[in-house]
């Protein structure tokens, strides 16, 4: 044979489909083999939006991945001693970096080893996802292979016949990914470095327990700890509305703290008419929601089906390969231009599917935007959904394809409009709101709940209303709910993304195809229990997170990671300038924690020099990067103890809260200091500082002067 070209997908169904396109139909083991030409073929030439001159056939090898073959080598690969885990070992850093097979794939990887080697290969084509973890998985599959043939790039966004067709008539030189694959390599290196480190550094600090650490792990973490703490320090407090009904209005007063006041109000209003001051009328247009991408699916999933993003993302999958729906791992939520006339073909098969009435009129040029499509387009139903037995399907597998397919019916329906009225009347000296809607046109909103408004009657400005009932209404104002799946995955995706470049491949912690995992790895290592629907951080997981150093707990390290991997993507970073910052950075932590030494008996010491003792509840006060605080700051009930290296009184006097001067203050109750700065006067004079805690949310001080020399602060 001559001419002959192996292609590399990520996955046996994605190999499959290119097969049938390049009719490579023959059945091998581990592969498909054919002789065809994409821009030939009958079936792809009626695709193509130019003609294009046959270029003879080719013969095709077409084979998979199964995801991750290679992988960056364990840390006993490089030394058998790293078996046992020991912090003078630390920091691991490898040099030169080694690789290793998958057992579980060691046949696809041979297989994929003898095609390359093949004499008569000629070229590879990397037919793995369009981004940065694709590019990764084949690249690594073919170094390791020791292959040095020429390599052809695959670049589509979507699996229908006619993006593949154009993706083979345009087939790209490898070499233009270059910097992609480098900046793949350098975030699987650097989270390698971090996670292996750091687990090992703060398990063999608290002796013996691992404590799973990760760029993207331990901020998900910190952000369920942050809220729980929240919900646990926070107090409520009643307010209190009067409310009116005149002439078939209900209208609400503003909100008061005193019960005294508002029942004066609902007294005077009494009986008494009131006077419309404003009647706003505006008309509305709500545009159809966008199409799923994998997150806002899981969060709907959740919502509306209770599912955890892991059982959604494996429905997904499940109906992916069954070839029912659209490659499930995606943060797009458009389709491909050339995608227009698929959207419009699959509306009324979705609305089947889902079990609605399709859409009077379908506006698909409104999903369809391939500037909004980065890896992979957006989830939707196949084609072969039209004919599937939905009732063979599992349970699961059938509801999550009734809500890609509902999510696409919905996204090419017309607007949803409506006139918004808000009417404001006076009675009793105060001003009354009500508001309500008119629907103009249903639109996607015919296949959700619609808002609940009222309708409200006919008014004009200086009507007045006969009076009527007026309510008292008490209301309490609500702690910050518990995460669930559905609003943990919001700030994760969220967190962090307004530190990150606008070009930044993913914004926010993890991307849509890691975020389930970073949950399930969460709950499995006694982080993070569910109950119910919530996620609640275990105590475990709180002392996790009190004794992480802030570089590992912030989503910043992210956004700056992904900063500087756009850097290297564009070929304005070197590879090794990226690597040599993490090296540096784990260094440095591992230095920071020599000599510590932790008692075995729990997470509930901090690990950091203690710096006094707690007037509040006697436990050590340990420094954080913008506080002295207590350790049993985040206990249930919460200390709350801190002082504030930013707090208005020392900055406002010119004078830095440093550890000495925290010392003296929790030792002696007071510190004596000189060149503090009068903002009143100008000028600068010594006193004694003195903590005055009174245990209220902030920690007080006052100043107090010799008093033989007469002098005052002047605040």
């Amino acid at each position: 044979m001559e001419n002959t070209q192996l292609v590399i997908a990520e996955k046996p169904s994605v190999a499959r489909a290119i097969s049938q396109v390049l009719e490579a139909g023959a059945k091998r083991d581990g592969y498909w083999e054919g002789r065809g030409s994409p821009v030939a073929t009958s079936k792809c030439q009626g695709h193509l939006e130019a003609p294009t001159e046959p270029t003879g056939e080719t013969d095709w090898l077409v084979s998979w991945c199964v995801g991750h073959l290679v992988e960056l080598a364990p840390a006993d690969a490089y030394d058998p001693r790293y078996s046992k885990w020991n912090y003078n070992d630390l920091p691991i850093i490898p040099h030169p970096w080694q690789y290793r097979v998958l057992p579980d794939t060691q046949k696809q990887f041979d297989i994929l080893r003898c095609l390359m080697g093949r004499d008569d290969v000629d070229t590879v084509v990397c037919a793995t996802d369009a981004g940065r973890e694709g590019e990764l998985i084949f690249r690594l599959v073919y170094d390791l292979c020791g292959c040095t043939k020429p390599i052809k790039r695959l670049w589509i966004s979507s699996m229908e016949e006619p993006a593949i067709c154009r993706g083979f008539d345009n087939l790209l030189d490898s070499a233009s990914y270059d910097n992609l694959y480098a900046a793949a390599l350098c975030r699987a290196k650097a989270d390698w470095l971090v996670g292996i480190n750091a687990t090992r550094l703060f398990t063999t600090l608290y002796k013996g327990k691992t404590l799973n650490v990760g760029r993207v792990l331990t901020p998900t973490l910190a952000l369920l700890v942050e809220r729980e703490a929240a919900i646990a320090g926070f107090q409520k407090e009643k307010f209190y509305t009067v409310e009116l009904k005149l002439n078939g209005l209900t209208a609400v007063s503003e909100r008061f703290s005193s019960k005294t006041a508002a029942e004066r109000l609902r007294k005077a209003c009494l009986g008494t008419s009131a006077t419309v001051t404003v009647v706003d009328r505006k008309e509305r247009t709500e545009r159809p929601p966008a199409l799923y991408d994998l997150t806002t699916l899981q969060r709907e999933a959740n919502r509306l089906l209770g599912y955890t993003a892991q059982q959604t993302l494996d429905y997904l999958q499940s109906l992916y390969e069954k070839r029912l729906a659209t490659y499930p791992r995606t943060d797009s939520r458009y389709l491909t231009d050339d995608m227009e006339e698929t959207a419009r073909t699959l509306a009324p098969i979705a609305a089947r599917i889902c079990g609605v009435q399709p859409a009077g009129s379908v506006t698909a040029a409104q999903v369809c935007d391939s500037g909004k499509v980065t890896d992979h387009h957006a989830l939707i139903p196949t084609r072969n959904a039209a004919g599937a037995e939905l009732d063979s399907l599992p349970t699961g597998e059938r509801e999550i394809l009734r809500l890609v397919a509902l999510g696409l019916v919905r996204a090419v329906s017309s607007p949803y409009q409506y006139a918004e009225t808000v009417v404001t009347a006076e009675c009793g000296g105060h001003r009354f709101t009500a508001r309500g809607r008119t629907v103009r046109g249903i639109g996607w909103r015919a296949y959700a709940a619609p808002p609940k408004c009222p309708v409200l009657p006919e008014l004009a400005e200086g009507q007045r209303l006969e009076g009527g009932d007026a309510a008292l209404k008490v209301g309490t104002t609500a702690p910050p709910a518990h995460f669930n799946e559905d609003t943990l995955l919001a700030a994760m995706e969220r967190t962090g993304a307004e530190d990150m470049p606008d070009d930044a491949a993913h914004k926010g912690l993890g991307t849509p195809a890691t975020r389930a995992a970073t949950i399930e790895k969460l709950v499995r290592s006694g982080f993070v229990v569910r109950e119910g629907r919530q996620l609640i951080p275990t105590q475990k997981g709180i002392d996790l997170i009190r004794v992480m150093p802030d570089q590992l707990k912030s989503a910043k390290l992210t956004a700056e990671w992904e900063e500087r991997l756009g850097a290297v993507e564009r070929g304005e970073l070197p590879p090794d300038a990226f690597m040599n910052g993490i090296v540096d950075m784990v260094r440095g932590l591992v230095q920071t924690y020599a000599g510590v030494s932790v008692a075995s008996a729990a997470l509930s010491q901090s690990g950091r020099a203690v710096i006094g003792k707690c007037p509040r509840c006697g436990k050590n006060v340990v420094e954080g990067q913008k506080s002295f605080f207590c350790e049993g700051y985040y206990d249930k009930p919460p200390c709350g103890f801190a002082l504030w290296k930013n707090d208005r009184f020392f900055t406002g006097k010119h004078k830095e809260l440093t550890k000495k001067i925290a010392a003296s203050l929790l030792k002696n109750g007071c510190v004596a200091l000189t060149g503090l700065f009068s903002e009143k006067k100008g000028v600068f004079y010594d006193a004694t500082v003195v903590l005055d805690d009174d245990g209220g949310k902030f920690v007080r001080y006052k100043v107090e002067f010799d008093k033989e020399k007469g002098h005052e602060d002047g605040q």
